[in-house]
């Protein structure tokens, strides 16, 4: 987004009207109201005008910045989501309380100018607060080069360059992957990071259909594209439509020694062509609801737009004895957010049929967490990857 496009914030300070560029990766609306703080203000305080809709924007120690969110946080917990009278209403009695707790911590803002105030040479993502960190090289990765030269000043919810921070050194340190031997995929930030591995383990011990070319659909990382070409797949042609993950799959391909194996194209599910595969392979968002933010879109799916869009394109795509593998999980299920029917449906609507399953059991730390509200949900929940063939074939 060019500078003329990106939205702008407006404040008053010393009685003189301020203006800068507006930074949100979940696309939230520059704040109306806009008050100056710092380490005077009480975390009272700053609750009571975060939760009337006034931003804050810190011009005190970056470090009391941070225990500012954290104390807003803490009040903000301090009320439990309630539970529905249903699955369903829980769920979304849990988002509804996720949203308001999003929108309260990103009141809390800070500044992004072109010099940090510290000797350091400023590019557009420096913090001009005391003991701040250096955090241009992570605002590179996540924002892109700063837009031109006559961008001195952008305020960005604190929140929001945490996970940036966060996503930076995720993406230096890397995720070790099992099914690769322990090697590391590096996510980048807004790319679903693979650290359910359930799903990878999944993909890498399933018997292969005989044939040479798969296709994995919205390959994100890459890690399912690099599982397959590690097991001897001869090609395989990893797509995505969002311009992180492209770039992210190509990083990692390259990392992983994979990259003549592995072809990684833009395309909105299934590669361009008539080309058919041997084998096809999809790990779409397992929930169907709205996401919230860029990294959500791997979680949720409005509508099973990109399930349903898999299903009913699957059977032009495979090769009269190819697989499609649909990797799912039936959370949505235990949440009254999809039946088991309805998917069944779809499946033979699309002309196929179901060759197999292999199921599993997730491993993360949530599953077994009983103070989560879906907790009733998770503790049930089973990943499978399902085995999909032309329907009479």
């Amino acid at each position: 987004m060019s500078e003329r496009e990106r939205p702008v914030a407006v404040w008053t300070e010393d009685g003189v009207e301020r203006t800068a560029l507006w930074r949100s990766e979940s696309g939230a609306k520059p704040p109306r109201h806009v008050r100056v703080a710092d380490d005077r203000m009480t975390a009272d305080s700053a609750y009571k005008l975060a939760c009337e809709g006034t931003a804050l924007l810190w011009r005190g120690d970056y470090h009391q910045a941070r225990q500012m969110l954290s104390a807003l946080a803490r009040r903000v917990d301090r009320k439990p989501p309630k539970a529905g009278g249903s699955p369903r209403e829980t769920f979304h009695l849990q988002r509804q309380a996720q949203s308001r707790r999003a929108r309260i911590l990103g009141m809390l803002l800070v500044p992004l100018d072109a010099g940090g105030g510290d000797g350091r040479a400023g590019d557009g993502y420096s913090v001009p607060l005391r003991r701040a960190p250096d955090v241009r090289e992570a605002c590179r990765e996540a924002y892109g080069p700063p837009e031109g030269t006559g961008v001195r000043h952008s305020l960005v919810a604190l929140r929001e360059l945490l996970g940036v921070v966060g996503a930076h050194e995720w993406r230096h340190r890397g995720v070790p992957v099992p099914a690769l031997g322990g090697e590391r995929v590096h996510p980048a930030y807004g790319v679903f990071s693979p650290v359910r591995g359930e799903y990878v383990d999944l993909v890498a011990g399933t018997e292969l259909p005989p044939g040479g070319l798969a296709f994995d659909i919205g390959t994100g990382t890459g890690v399912l594209a690099a599982v397959l070409a590690r097991r001897g797949v001869t090609s395989v042609v990893a797509t995505d439509q969002d311009e992180r993950a492209l770039a992210c799959a190509r990083e990692n391909v390259e990392r992983l020694g994979v990259s003549g194996q592995v072809s990684v194209v833009a395309a909105d599910l299934f590669p361009p062509g008539t080309e058919q595969a041997s084998l096809v392979v999809c790990n779409p968002p397992w929930l169907p609801a709205k996401p919230a933010s860029p990294l959500e879109h791997a979680v949720y799916d409005p509508g099973s737009r990109m399930l349903r869009g898999f299903l009913s394109g699957l059977a032009e795509h495979l090769t009269a004895e190819g697989e499609g593998w649909l990797i799912l999980s039936d959370l949505a299920e235990h949440l009254q957010l999809r039946t088991r029917e309805e998917l069944l449906a779809w499946i033979a609507e699309a002309g196929l049929a179901v060759a197999g399953r292999e199921d599993t059991r997730p491993r993360h730390a949530r599953s077994s967490d009983a103070s989560d509200p879906l907790h009733f949900a998770r503790a049930v929940e089973i990943t499978s990857l399902w085995r999909l063939r032309r329907a009479g074939g």
